[in-house]
C-alpha cells in the first residue's frame, strides 16, 4: 500500500523506506521555534541540562509576538530572557519587535517553510505550516528543548483523514468558512492526533494566504498536523523566498485514509463560530441578532494582505458603529507596510478603527483589546474558549473578515451583503 504526505516526510526524515499510522519514529527536524510564552520555558529547561549549544545555530527561530511589544515588566522579563539567550548561544534567527510579526505568518513568509520539511513550533497552531507541504505540528516547551539540543524528536505516525472541497465558493465565504464548517461538521475532537489532508479543486484555487487559514485552524479539530499538497500556487509562493533544496510530496493514489469527507462548498455560507467551541458554528444568517462590543480583524488565521483588503473594502466610505470598538492588526511588518501603500490602513482609521502592531495581542486575551465582564466580540482568530479573549464572562464569535468589517458597521453579527 501507498502513503500520504505526511507518512512520507515523516518516512524520510527518520531513514526509513515506509511508516505506518501509530508507528513512533525518531524524526530530524528542518526548524524549531518557540515565542515569548513558550521559549523561556525551554530555555530554562535547556540550561538546568547543562547543554552548551544548540544543535544548528540556523534552524532554531525565536519570534517574540503574544505579548509584544512588552506589555507589562513580566512580558518585558521573558522577551529579554529569550534576547540574552540568543546572543549567548549564537541563535542566528532572533527577530525583535518590529522585525517580526505573528510567527505563523511571518515564517513562510520569509521562507523559513519548505515543501516536505519537518517543523516543530512551541506553539499549537504550528500545524498552519503544512499549507505548504510541510509536515508541521505544535510541541510543548520541554519538548523544544530537547529539539534544540539534538535536532530530533519522536513522533507518533498519525493517522490521515482525507477533505476534498468541490464546487464553487459563494460571495463572501472563504477559507475560513471551509475551515469553520468543516470543524463544525467532525467536532473539535474529530481529528484528535490525525493528519488532515486537504485537497479538492476549491483548494486548488486558493491563494496560500487562504491555505495558512485553513490548516492553521486544523489544532482546532484536534490535528496532529494539517497538510496541503504542493502546486504550481506553492512553488510561485515560495519561489524567491525559500532558499534551501527541498522536496515535493503528494499522497500515492492508493493511500489509506482513515476517512474521506467530501463538501459540496456551493452549500456553504459565511460561517460563525458561537462561544465557546469553534465547532459551535451556524450560519451567519442564523445568528444577526448578536448584539456586539468589539471586533477584531487579525491573527495568525486572518492578518494577511488578502484578509485586510476583504475586510477594508466591506469598510470603505463606512463608519464603525459609535458602540463598537474595531481593531485591526496586521500579522507581519511587510504586510502592514503594503496594505499602508495601498491604501487599506487609510480605510480602516477613516472609518473609525485601530490600527495596531503585528502582534497576537487580543487573540489569547493578552493586551490591545481584552474584553471585559459581558462583553461580546467578533474575530477573525481561532479560538472562543471561555475567558480566551479577557474575562470569563465574556463572549467572542469566530468569522472571516468580511463578517468581521460588516458587524463592526452595523453593531451586531452581520452579512457582508447588508453594507457592501
Amino acid at each position: 500500500m501507498g502513503m500520504t504526505i505526511s507518512e512520507k516526510i515523516l518516512a524520510a526524515h527518520s531513514g526509513k523506506d515506509k511508516v505506518k499510522p501509530g508507528e513512533f519514529v525518531l524524526v530530524k527536524v528542518d526548524l524549531a521555534f518557540a515565542n515569548d510564552i513558550t521559549a523561556p520555558i525551554g530555555i530554562e529547561k535547556f540550561k538546568q541540562w547543562g547543554i552548551r549549544k544548540v544543535f544548528d545555530r540556523e534552524k532554531v527561530a525565536l519570534i517574540p509576538d503574544h505579548f509584544t511589544p512588552n506589555r507589562d515588566i513580566k512580558a518585558a522579563q521573558q522577551c529579554l530572557l529569550m534576547r540574552r539567550f540568543a546572543r549567548e548561544y549564537g541563535i542566528k534567527n532572533y527577530f525583535e519587535v518590529g522585525t517580526c510579526g505573528i510567527e505563523h505568518v511571518f515564517l513562510p513568509e520569509r521562507g523559513f517553510i519548505a515543501p516536505g520539511d519537518v517543523v516543530i513550533g512551541a506553539d499549537s497552531h504550528t500545524c498552519t505550516h503544512g499549507a505548504l507541504g510541510a509536515f508541521s505540528c505544535g510541541v510543548g516547551s520541554t519538548d523544544f528543548a530537547a529539539v534544540m539540543a539534538t535536532g530530533e524528536i519522536w513522533l507518533k505516525v498519525p493517522p490521515t483523514i482525507k477533505f476534498v472541497y468541490k464546487g464553487e465558493l459563494p460571495a463572501w465565504t472563504t477559507a475560513k468558512d471551509l475551515i469553520l464548517y468543516t470543524i463544525g461538521d467532525i467536532g473539535v475532537d474529530g481529528a484528535t492526533y490525525m493528519s488532515m489532508e486537504f485537497t479538492g479543486p476549491v483548494i486548488s484555487q486558493l491563494p496560500i494566504s487562504g491555505r495558512l487559514t485553513i490548516c492553521n485552524m486544523a489544532v482546532e479539530a484536534g490535528a496532529k498536523n494539517g497538510i496541503i499538497a504542493p502546486d504550481k500556487v506553492t512553488l510561485d509562493y515560495i519561489n524567491g523566498r525559500v532558499k534551501k533544496s527541498y522536496r515535493v510530496y503528494q499522497s500515492d493514489p492508493d493511500a489509506v485514509f482513515v476517512d474521506v469527507k467530501e463538501y459540496r462548498v456551493e452549500e456553504i455560507e459565511p460561517q460563525v463560530a458561537c462561544p465557546p467551541l469553534p465547532s459551535r458554528t451556524r450560519a451567519v444568517s442564523d445568528v444577526r441578532d448578536v448584539k456586539i462590543d468589539q471586533v477584531v480583524i487579525g491573527s495568525c488565521t486572518n492578518g494577511h494582505l488578502e484578509d485586510l483588503k476583504v475586510a477594508a473594502a466591506v469598510l470603505s466610505g463606512k463608519k464603525i458603529h459609535p458602540d463598537v470598538r474595531a481593531i485591526v492588526i496586521p500579522a507581519t511588518p511587510q504586510i502592514y507596510l503594503e496594505a499602508l501603500k495601498q491604501g487599506i490602513i487609510q480605510i480602516f482609521v477613516e472609518a473609525g478603527a485601530v490600527v495596531g502592531p503585528p502582534t497576537c495581542g487580543p487573540c489569547l486575551g493578552g493586551h490591545m483589546g481584552v474584553l471585559a465582564e459581558g462583553e461580546v466580540a467578533v474575530a477573525t482568530t481561532n479560538r472562543n474558549f471561555v475567558g480566551r479573549m479577557g474575562h470569563p464572562k465574556s463572549q467572542v464569535y469566530l468569522a472571516n473578515p468580511a463578517v468581521a468589517a460588516a458587524s463592526a458597521v452595523k453593531g451586531r453579527i452581520a452579512h457582508p451583503g447588508e453594507v457592501y
